[in-house]
């Protein structure tokens, strides 16, 4: 018997409602009914919503604030690398770090402090994302007019999109963020991003999402992996049902150097996507045994309901025919009664029959259809209308 506040649900709400809680574990019927309301009662999508909720993924009617997906960068255990610029070798080497190194502290000094002070005279329009789309794809002409097309196949997606793509998909993501004004920068991706063993790596085994810092999408970014220097790789997948950071690499990378980690920190994350397919292999088929033995109930409740259906016709036919015989016993008996009550009235206004001996009478002898016979004397001065009453 279903609950007062789901009386007024269709037959059809309430089979949904019992199956969408079914399919979702949930025990309030009012959280069930406020969440099909909410995607117009179709099941499937609130069902998928759900189990977006479940894995991390806001909901559709809970939508994400206005900046990137967050990652977790607190994980003591990613790996990094960090190759630092060549020391300075022999004398003359040494000689020139050392007079150029006064010059390097102010030059960079001073950078730092006029862009501490410009932060409070105009803000950083890097901070204002209007088209992350366009800083995108923006970043990969510029790169292919400087380095040329062959690179590495760069997602064409906002970052969040690609974090979505690679935990929807269960791989890996690599994310570069490049630095136009680093010295750096120009040589990593000449010599180490275009490398065609780097590109081969890069296009079988992951996703690859790059941006410039220059641009807000990029600089958005930056403010969440807070790198150190440039070149400046990341490794993103899906770790503990989160979108984690499991490698960094930062500074100038020979293309060995950059497919031997890029290897290591995958064979050594490996086992987390192998789990995390397998758990997902668990629910869909959790998910599937719930739908068939959803549809089976449905099923059996369809022909349980056609049964009822049936028998409550079977009833009402009865009925009917129980009433109508009813009316027609009573109809016939109204008719008899009728009848009888014309007879009576009839015979009633009949004049007395005469004696047998009476000269001024006639004895008449009616034979009926039925084959019986009706006697009866009248007087000469006796209507028509008499013998219509005696005969009937």
């Amino acid at each position: 018997m279903a609950a007062p506040e789901e009386q007024d649900l269709t037959q059809e709400q309430t089979e949904k409602l019992l199956q969408f809680q079914d399919l979702t574990g949930i025990e309030s019927m009012d959280q069930c009914r406020h969440t099909l309301e909410q995607h117009n009662w179709n099941i499937e999508a609130a069902v998928q919503d759900r189990l977006n909720e479940q894995e991390g993924v806001p909901s559709v009617f809970n939508p994400p604030p206005s900046r990137p997906l967050q990652v977790n960068t607190a994980d003591h255990r990613i790996y990094s690398y960090v190759v630092s610029r060549p020391q300075p070798r022999g004398l003359l080497g040494w000689s020139y770090y050392l007079i150029m190194l006064p010059f390097r502290f102010t030059y960079y000094t001073i950078l730092d402090i006029f862009r501490f002070a410009l932060r409070f005279i105009r803000p950083d329009p890097r901070s204002r994302v209007t088209d992350p789309i366009g800083d995108i794809v923006s970043f990969m002409h510029s790169f292919e007019e400087k380095y040329g097309r062959a690179h590495p196949v760069f997602y064409q997606g906002t970052y969040s999109q690609a974090l979505n793509d690679a935990k929807r998909e269960l791989r890996f993501l690599l994310v570069y963020l490049h630095g136009d004004d680093h010295q750096d920068s120009d040589e990593f991706c000449r010599n180490t991003l275009c490398a065609p063993e780097v590109i081969s790596l890069i296009n079988t085994r992951m996703l690859f999402w790059a941006c410039s810092t220059n641009k807000p999408e990029g600089y958005r970014v930056s403010q969440a992996l807070r790198e150190n220097t440039y070149p400046f790789l990341a490794m993103i997948m899906l770790k503990d049902r989160r979108m984690t950071v499991v490698g960094r690499l930062e500074g100038l990378i020979q293309p060995d150097d950059l497919i031997n980690q890029l290897t290591f920190i995958m064979d050594a994350n490996q086992t987390y996507l192998v789990s995390e397919r397998l758990e997902r292999e668990e629910r869909n088929q959790t998910q599937v045994l719930r739908q068939q033995q959803d549809e089976a109930y449905l099923a059996s409740l369809r022909a349980d309901q056609e049964k009822e259906r049936k028998k409550r016709e079977e009833r009402e036919r009865k009925r009917r025919k129980e009433e109508e015989v009813k009316q027609q016993k009573l109809a016939e008996e109204r008719r008899r009664r009728n009848l009888q009550e014309e007879k009576e009235r009839k015979l009633e206004c009949l004049p007395p029959e005469p004696s047998p001996d009476d000269p001024e009478s006639v004895k008449i002898i009616f034979k009926l259809p039925n084959d019986s016979r009706v006697e009866r004397r009248f007087h000469f001065s006796q209507s028509l209308t008499d013998f219509q009453y005696d005969v009937e």
